[in-house]
């Protein structure tokens, strides 16, 4: 399909429309999160979709299934956070638990290990490089929206991570605007980070409806 290639050239490299916009709706989400704004989840779900068309004319395929699975992520965190803010309340953020953190890093380690054997034996899913990479970078961006979805502190952590390895992934790739806003990324993550530490640290850690429905 051509829209999917559909850009401009910057300094001899094409910018896809699709990946510019997507990326732009990306930082909304960001910045919408440290906010805790239900906009948070339906901006990541528009941004996923464009993301999604950037990723299959870049030939990305983990990066295509990571768009596909924030969709549906998406909708799964705009429905606990409106839970949760039912009768007017707003969401309590708070930091993991012990047994929850075990949990993360295990569906990480677990997830990057199982799907990283997909994408070195499937044939429709095969990276064009660095599988474990790609895998990776999936797994953790799921296990990040989920625990953004849970309103956990914990959720800005696994993003730093998972920006250390998106950025290669990224240029690697041709996704130079991608590459560009994981740069971003990494200090917005930091900025929101501190901001919901901080929170979590001044509100009892009971009572959050987000993340006990």
């Amino acid at each position: 399909m051509n829209w999917l290639g559909a850009g401009f050239d910057v300094f001899g490299e094409h910018i896809l429309w699709t990946d510019l916009a997507g990326n732009v709706l990306s930082l909304a989400v960001v910045w919408l999160a440290m906010r805790k704004t239900l906009w948070t989840w339906p901006v990541q779900l528009v941004g996923a979709l464009l993301l999604l068309a950037a990723s299959l004319h870049a030939d990305v395929p983990g990066n295509a299934l990571k768009q596909v699975l924030f969709g549906f992520l998406a909708v799964y965190g705009w429905a606990m956070w409106a839970r949760g803010r039912r009768g007017g309340d707003p969401i309590v953020v708070r930091s993991a638990t012990a047994k929850e953190r075990a949990v993360l890093i295990a569906a990480l380690v677990v997830g990057t290990a199982a799907v990283a054997e997909l994408f070195l034996h499937v044939d429709w899913l095969k990276a064009a490089w660095s599988p474990w990479a790609n895998a990776y970078i999936f797994v953790g961006s799921a296990v990040a929206t989920f625990a953004q979805s849970r309103a956990l502190v914990d959720f800005w952590i696994v993003w730093v991570l998972v920006d250390l390895v998106g950025v290669p992934v990224a240029l690697h790739s041709g996704l130079y605007v991608s590459g560009a806003v994981y740069v971003i990324f990494f200090v917005m993550v930091m900025v929101g980070f501190r901001n919901w530490l901080r929170e979590a640290k001044a509100v009892p850690a009971p009572g959050n409806k987000a993340v006990t429905a």
